[in-house]
């Protein structure tokens, strides 16, 4: 099967326009190149939904990172100003993308055996200070793009490893389930990217479920922004309430299900819901959340049932046979995941 993947911002598409229409120039800039970006990627070439499964050994023998530096230009890739086994550098944006991109292979490979987001080892390429003030972070099909942030509102987009999880899990992803980015296949194609990127965070500061903040892009926000984060696993809808922001609209339930045609039906919006089921079921399991839960959603991720147009439901589905096939002697597990699922109002049925 093959795919365009879609352009996947760290920053929804709303709270730019929401800046944007305040008068905010950065986001107003940022949304015309997000903008711009995505009508590349509708003309792109398909990219190969090359592995379904789980290939590949532990450990990061095989890690390549590559980080290009565009000097603020729009020029992609720019120029190589690190790659693997170099020392780091003076420039702080340029080893916390090394870092970030290390720290992601190191789950994905260390916790599921896969090697890196294609499963086969893709060399991973990483670019910084990419225009000026741009406030987003993205996956772009092939390599990863960071902006500085404008200083005001966003700060630099590679200073937290929990987006660049997050971004990075887009790939793994597009080369797996490759969900539609619509609606709820889009909000749960969103929805994973959190939750890995989430476990990336933990796995690097070896937190346990019950430790960990559960929140995405924490230290993003500029100082004076009212909020912690981007989103909160743990209490979606929480994470921000700002005069320029607004309020996070994200909901954690079913009944508060938001129906749009905004952000693609609501991708990271509804994307709460999915998100608080994996908190739930995490801190219900305890101990380190990559080990059980996180495996249990890489294995629904990556099984070959999963349909790229996969609801809420299916997915829930998917996540609870995941569950009696990894644990077939431990069935509570199992009933755990369909309680989880069951609290935010989706039943596996």
């Amino acid at each position: 099967m093959t795919v365009a993947p879609p352009l996947c911002t760290i920053v929804p598409p709303y709270v730019l326009d929401r800046l944007a229409e305040a008068g905010h120039e950065p986001a107003a800039r940022s949304l015309l190149l997000d903008a711009a970006h995505r009508s590349t990627r509708h003309t792109a070439p398909p990219t190969a939904s090359a592995d379904h499964g789980a290939p590949g050994t532990a450990g990061t023998a095989g890690l390549s990172r590559v980080i290009a530096d565009t000097g603020h230009s729009r020029r992609l890739p720019g120029r190589t100003v690190r790659t693997e086994g170099q020392a780091p550098v003076a420039d702080r944006s340029v080893d916390h993308a090394y870092d970030g991109l290390g720290a992601t292979f190191a789950l994905y490979a260390d916790a599921f055996g896969r090697r890196s987001v294609d499963g086969h080892g893709l060399r991973l390429d990483a670019t910084v200070h990419y225009g000026r003030d741009y406030d987003n972070a993205f996956w772009n099909g092939n390599q990863m793009v960071f902006g500085d942030g404008d200083g005001e509102v966003f700060g630099d987009f590679t200073a937290c490893v929990d987006v660049i999880g997050h971004e990075l899990t887009h790939g793994v992803t597009q080369f797996t389930a490759a969900l539609e980015y619509r609606d709820q296949p889009g909000a749960l194609n969103e929805s994973v990217s959190d939750v890995f990127g989430s476990l990336v965070k933990q796995y690097a500061l070896r937190q346990g479920a019950a430790d960990a903040d559960w929140l995405i892009g924490a230290g993003l926000l500029a100082p004076g922004v009212q909020g912690v984060a981007l989103r909160s696993m743990k209490a979606p809808g929480t994470a921000y309430d700002d005069p320029r922001l607004g309020k996070d609209p994200q909901p954690a339930h079913m009944r508060d299900y938001v129906r749009t045609g905004e952000d693609n039906g609501g991708v990271h919006i509804n994307s709460g819901i999915p998100n608080h089921a994996f908190y739930l079921l995490a801190t219900a399991l305890g101990g380190s959340a990559w080990e059980c839960a996180g495996r249990i959603w890489y294995d629904a991720l990556t099984g070959r049932r999963l349909p790229a147009d996969a609801d809420f439901t299916a997915f829930s589905r998917a996540t609870v046979a995941a569950a009696k096939a990894r644990y077939p002697d431990r069935s509570p597990i199992a009933d755990t995941v369909t309680a989880a699922w069951a609290q935010v109002g989706v039943s596996p049925g």
